[in-house]
């Protein structure tokens, strides 16, 4: 299929199978060499490049990034960070200043992620590079590097994408020929789309599909690039609910649900990395199924409802309902996720996850908690776990152990042993079913401890 892009500021048209990674076009089909390939998974981010569109513009791994998805976007690599004139970037400027590379292998990356929080203004630079990784420099000096940069001004030509993008015609939607991806611009027509297609496949931000290509060697199959779909992409505060729509980003559901239920989104700031955040969406990740997805816990403890839709018929689920077992969902063929939404709340909801590395791991234990108290007793209680079971799943005989009683250690050491009563977790590379179990005990009495005012969080502990 052709794509169409600016890539470093220039008009690039590209054809390539619906399997096409964007890196691998930038090495093999235009010679940028500069953008690395490592992991090859969106972990270790040496092939981070800029994309921009009318959004905005974010750090992306181009090697889970299809080509395709970079369709009417905007691309800048490493290579377009200096100017027309060959100018450096002030990043570029400081990493050699501070010495700040030594094998150079992950400086690309490195320089371009840094360059991408440099034209926002941000400071949070071990947040910046959570998904940058370094084997050799240390990040001592990067760090140093990137403050150093960070007073310096943003230089012209690294704000002109969006400039073009915006003085550029957004092409007209039309049919898709039937041997080629589709590129739905409505919720209608990714409707029509799935109908015809029940068994394709559906790119939103790719970061888990893009595995499949990548590590898998899957042929993808009839497949719909659905990023597109601004309708899907919404967050809607009502005055009883919160809907999300199905392609609303991590990053951008993080952003949303900070003042409603800053918990959560002090867990989706663990949610992969800042290029995995800026892609991958909410509804992607309910509809993956994965046991250890951390999206549905904290929306299941929030009382959440899946919206679905094959057709123009349209169902609504409870959350924790849609999980059947083991990389099984209550979905039908042609059918896809449009959106979840759960009750407008006071906010009680904690999260905590557990794992091998603070940044972009995946869960061992991932549990969230709402529990409401009335004159000291627990009137409500919704406990959701992910990495207990084949599916995200509650806790129901730890609520039935808390419901009606005292808001005391006694109860919550009750409601942590019935956790036994509720779960059978298996033993792997993650965690072994005993320490799961311990771990989700300790996350119930951390509950209750951070209710009564102590700090349990590692990185809000000071010797």
């Amino acid at each position: 299929m052709d794509t169409s892009f600016l890539l470093n500021g220039a008009p690039v048209r590209a054809t390539a199978a619906p399997e096409a990674t964007l890196l691998d076009w930038l090495r093999t089909g235009r010679g940028l060499t500069g953008t690395k390939e490592g992991c090859n998974e969106g972990d270790c981010g040496a092939c981070t490049v800029i994309l921009t569109d009318a959004a905005g513009s974010r750090a992306v791994n181009a090697c889970i990034l299809l080509l395709a998805q970079a369709d009417g976007k905007a691309v800048r690599t490493v290579e377009g960070l200096a100017g027309p004139d060959g100018s450096l970037h002030p990043v570029q400027e400081a990493l050699v200043e501070h010495h700040a590379s030594q094998c150079g292998f992950c400086t690309p990356g490195i320089a371009v992620a840094l360059a991408r929080a440099h034209g926002d203004g941000r400071r949070d630079h071990d947040d910046v590079l959570a998904g940058n990784l370094c084997r050799c420099t240390g990040y001592a000096a990067i760090i140093r590097a990137a403050e150093a940069a960070a007073a310096r001004p943003v230089p012209a030509w690294m704000t002109a994408d969006g400039r073009a993008l915006a003085a550029r015609q957004a092409p007209a939607a039309g049919p898709e020929a039937a041997d080629h991806p589709a590129r739905p611009r409505t919720a209608d027509d990714l409707a029509r789309w799935c109908l015809a297609h029940p068994e394709g496949t559906l790119v939103a931000g790719a970061t888990d599909v893009g595995l499949r290509v990548t590590k898998g060697l899957r042929d993808l199959g009839p497949t719909a690039f659905i990023a597109g779909i601004g309708e899907l992409a919404q967050v809607e505060i009502g005055a009883a609910e919160v809907r999300i729509g199905a392609l609303v980003t991590i990053a951008a559901l993080r952003r949303a649900i900070a003042p409603l239920h800053p918990d959560f989104a002090e867990l989706l700031r663990r949610f992969g990395s800042g290029q995995v955040r800026a892609v991958a969406t909410i509804g992607g990740n309910i509809a993956n199924g994965s046991p250890v997805g951390d999206g549905p816990p904290a929306l299941i403890a929030l009382g959440a409802s899946l919206h679905l839709r094959r057709g123009s018929e349209r169902r609504r689920l409870p959350l924790e309902d849609y999980f059947v077992a083991y990389r099984r969902q209550d979905r039908r063929p042609g059918e896809f996720v449009e959106a979840v939404s759960f009750p407008l709340q006071p906010d009680r909801l904690r999260c905590h996850k557990l794992s091998k590395r603070f940044d972009q791991d995946i869960s061992a234990v991932c549990g969230a908690f709402a529990i409401t108290l009335v004159e000291g007793r627990v009137a409500a209680a919704r406990l959701a776990f992910g990495g207990m079971a084949g599916v995200p799943a509650r806790a129901r005989a730890a609520e039935a152990a808390l419901l009606g009683r005292p808001w005391t250690e006694a109860t919550v050491a009750a409601a942590a042993a019935a956790l036994a009563d509720d779960f059978r977790p298996l033993s792997d590379m993650r965690a072994s079913a005993a320490y799961r179990l311990a771990a989700a005990a300790g996350m119930v009495r951390r509950t209750f401890l951070e209710d009564q005012g102590v700090a349990t969080r590692v990185l809000e502990v000071a010797p």
